[in-house]
């Protein structure tokens, strides 16, 4: 079953209030999990980190990163709350961490999983720290080459191995290159493809890469997207992703860095729905007549017919014999074993073999 998570992410905007209603609207659209972002902007951003372009677009350009992060912070203790108010409604409450200090309070709540942004993928210490909770792990790879993938792969191997740290990053490929540190990442590991870009521009989305990244590693893939919109993340579902995330708002004027590219409530309800009917619409993959098809098969398919008579104890003549709908009878592919054989009984124009 695709998994779906709903991206709260940082629409909150410092407000708690809409933070509650966030995970009301996941809960109410069918997701799976409703996740959201812990971090502390000292932590995070120095003071004088530019923001990205589309930061500067959607929020005041002339704010620092580091000033726009600090607005957005999620405080902790909402945390338990919100996973509390997560349970009673049937959805699953998780967070991503974007420094040590975060994913060691995250561990504190029992999360069933952690996805690792795709920022991330280069911090080694963070890629290891995820690993060695033990826990399944997202790894969102939006910016990343196969080679970076595959390094963060090779932490995360170390990590989950290790409760140390490697002397060296020497010491992380020699883990790696041994097959059972690979082996190890099967059924703890996924990988989402990703374009970092808010809104990802269509013709930049990439989708062909799911197939490249489930190829090279072995592991299930899916797809967290920025495109405005339902059509690509269903596509993606269509090319085989196991998990689809994607960012949904209250409502995509407010101000912040994510809402533009996000779900408004009633797009979210009806991607997971159209996510729901796509999955099942892709079946089992065994190519044979449904249930529903019997009747038409029988219905719409020809059989043998006579198209003139022929006596008791004649050859039947090719030309005595056509096609038509019976209903019965036998399949047209039987209709050349039937020519030169002797007739058993008298043969009408608009009779059926047997």
């Amino acid at each position: 079953m695709v998994r779906v998570i709903a991206e709260a992410g940082v629409n909150h905007n410092g407000d708690r209030d809409m933070a509650f209603e966030l995970v009301k609207v996941a809960a109410e659209s069918g997701a799976d999990a409703v996740k959201f972002q812990t971090f502390n902007a000292e932590r995070l951003a120095a003071l004088t980190a530019p923001k990205a372009r589309y930061q500067q677009v959607t929020t005041d350009a002339l704010e620092s990163q580091f000033a726009m992060l600090k607005k957005l912070e999620l405080p902790t203790d909402w945390h338990f709350d919100l996973q509390r108010y997560s349970n009673e409604l049937g959805i699953t409450f998780i967070s991503t961490a974007f420094d040590l200090e975060s994913l060691a309070f995250l561990q504190t709540m029992d999360l069933p999983f952690y996805k690792i942004p795709s920022g991330e993928i280069t911090n080694g210490p963070l890629l290891l720290a995820f690993a060695q909770t033990g826990k399944e792990l997202i790894i969102s790879t939006g910016m990343a080459t196969l080679s970076e993938i595959e390094q963060a792969l090779a932490v995360v191997a170390f990590g989950y191995a290790h409760q140390s740290e490697p002397e060296s990053l020497e010491d992380v490929w020699r883990f790696w290159s041994n097959s059972e540190a690979q082996a190890s990442l099967q059924g703890r590991v996924s990988l989402l493809h990703c374009t970092s870009q808010y809104p990802t521009p269509i013709r930049e989305v990439n989708l062909k890469a799911m197939g490249t990244l489930a190829s090279t590693f072995g592991l299930p893939v899916g797809y967290s997207d920025h495109t405005q919109g339902l059509v690509i993340p269903t596509a993606a579902v269509a090319l085989g992703a196991s998990i689809i995330e994607k960012h949904f708002t209250l409502d995509r004027t407010l101000p912040g860095p994510d809402h533009r590219a996000s779900l408004e409530p009633d797009e979210l309800a009806n991607l997971v729905s159209t996510i729901r009917e796509v999955e099942e619409a892709l079946g089992d993959g065994v190519k044979k007549p449904q249930l529903s098809e019997w009747d038409t098969r029988k219905a719409a398919r020809q059989q043998v017919i006579f198209r003139e008579p022929v006596e008791l104890g004649e050859k039947i003549p090719r030309s005595a014999l056509s096609t038509a709908r019976c209903g019965r009878g036998i399949s047209p592919m039987g209709l050349w074993d039937l020519v030169g054989t002797t007739s058993s009984r008298t043969h009408a124009k608009g009779d059926v073999p047997e």
